[in-house]
């Protein structure tokens, strides 16, 4: 039945492409229907060739309601004559090249279904991109996109609120893993804290409470990746702000970080206990692990430095008749069931499975975006828009370093956000003089 009804909706995009092309208003609710999908991931995505035991970072062919959502704003787009180049941007262009620099690990791949799963997931990504930037080039309104993301990170605090109260020590919101909440919403949480600080409370009432959200969030996942990164990142959110803000507006910006800190400081003690306990009895046996997937992801690497061990191979390569696990010494309990876990960490998970050349790659996508955010923060400043950079810098610089402890980064939900982001400060990048011009128009507006 499930089948079905995607078979149907897959046949309804085109149409609806063509409706929203009339209306630059549908559009809006077209993308935030989008982004509203993420919110009920697992209930509005199906996956065909579902392998749901699989140790790996795709699981099956999965298409969502949100790719769905994605090649409509395409199909109104290109009626609109406003459909993006195949690749409209430096950063675009790094992504492609990443995706073409994991092809040559089929060759190596002990399932080719298995690489195919990944593959797919990595294209549906470019097609997400390419609709946001699609809808931004047709109705030129980030202001709009945001404030749907915002919604989505008030969402997902509703959620743990839910999930506290029925007794959950780790929520995950409308996450599959605590560990992919925190991780989004470090982002969410600095974005919204930059337009606090450069906007004012009032001008940003929604982005407050989502900034109060999503900090929130973070701290009720008690991951320890997440926590330890929080004074990190909201530095250089911070940093980047008080840089971009306009003159007359940094001193009203310390005093804002005042209420900030003390909201902050009261929450910290409220959980306190909990988080001491996280980090003081955490097992041993958890470092561990760690530590000895680390060593076989080495041993791939150097058994296959050009193409790695195969996209998504992962789980089959770890276990036997593969010896990789032996050579890094480790000797678990090897039943005829077992089945080892994943490396806990993005890089050497990318750089094990498709090769240093994919790694590098990967590395030059990652930072040339947080590198954006920098040089965007200084070419807005004093507009609205300066927030959206000069947060999504403090955000990534967590992402990216919790990413050295977590795999979170080839997760569906959190690269579908990522893209999200990509895509707009893509737009906001293409766009500096309009927004300038726009900001000077409109005054700060309200997200």
């Amino acid at each position: 039945m499930k089948y079905a009804v995607f078979f149907l909706a897959l046949f309804a995009m085109p149409p609806l492409g063509v409706a929203l092309s009339f209306n630059r208003r549908w559009m809006k609710y077209a993308v935030w229907a989008m982004i509203g999908a993420l919110a009920a991931y697992q209930a509005t995505a199906i996956n065909f060739f579902s392998y749901e035991e699989y140790r790996g970072s795709s699981r099956g062919m999965e298409v969502s309601v949100a790719y769905l959502m994605a090649l409509a704003l395409l199909v109104a787009a290109a009626i609109k004559g406003r459909l993006p180049k195949p690749i409209p941007s430096f950063g675009a262009f790094l992504y492609v090249v990443y995706f073409l620099l994991c092809l040559p690990s089929y060759a190596t791949a002990e399932s080719t279904l298995f690489s195919w799963m990944e593959t797919w997931k990595m294209v549906m990504l470019y097609l997400v991109y390419l609709s946001v930037r699609a809808y931004l080039n047709t109705t030129e309104n980030a202001r709009s996109l945001v404030n749907g993301l915002a919604v989505f990170a008030i969402w997902n605090f509703l959620l743990v609120v839910k999930d506290h109260f029925c007794g959950v020590y780790q929520p995950h919101g409308a996450f599959p893993h605590q560990n992919g909440l925190a991780m989004a919403m470090h982002v969410f949480a600095n974005m919204f804290f930059a337009h606090v600080l450069i906007n004012g409370w009032k001008r940003s009432w929604l982005g407050g409470f989502a900034f109060v959200a999503a900090s929130a969030c973070i701290v009720r996942t008690y991951s320890r990746g997440a926590i330890a990164m929080m004074p990190i990142s909201f530095l250089v959110t911070f940093a980047l702000s008080f840089m971009s803000a306009a003159h007359g507006r940094k001193m009203g910006m310390i005093w804002r970080v005042v209420p900030v800190a003390a909201i902050g400081l009261v929450g910290l003690c409220l959980m306190l206990p909990r988080i001491v306990e996280r980090f003081a009895e955490a097992p041993e046996a958890s470092k561990n692990t760690r530590i000895e997937l680390a060593l076989c992801a080495k041993e791939m690497i150097l058994d296959e430095p050009w193409r790695g061990v195969g996209i998504n191979n992962w789980g089959i390569k770890i276990n036997a008749p593969y010896e990789y696990a032996e050579r890094a010494g480790r000797f678990p309990n090897r039943g005829e069931d077992f089945k080892d876990g994943i490396v806990e960490t993005v890089y050497l998970l990318v750089g094990a499975e498709c090769g240093i050349p994919a790694l590098v790659a990967m590395l030059a996508w990652f930072l040339w975006y947080l590198v954006l955010c920098v040089v965007l923060a200084k070419k807005l400043s004093g507009t609205y828009y300066a927030a959206i950079p000069a947060g999504l810098a403090g955000g990534l610089v967590a992402c990216y370093l919790q990413s050295c402890l977590e795999w979170v980064l080839r997760q569906q939900m959190n690269l579908i956000l990522l893209m999200v982001f990509f895509a707009l400060l893509d737009h906001l990048s293409a766009n500096v003089s309009l927004l300038k011009s726009e900001s000077k128009t409109k005054g700060s507006g309200s997200v």
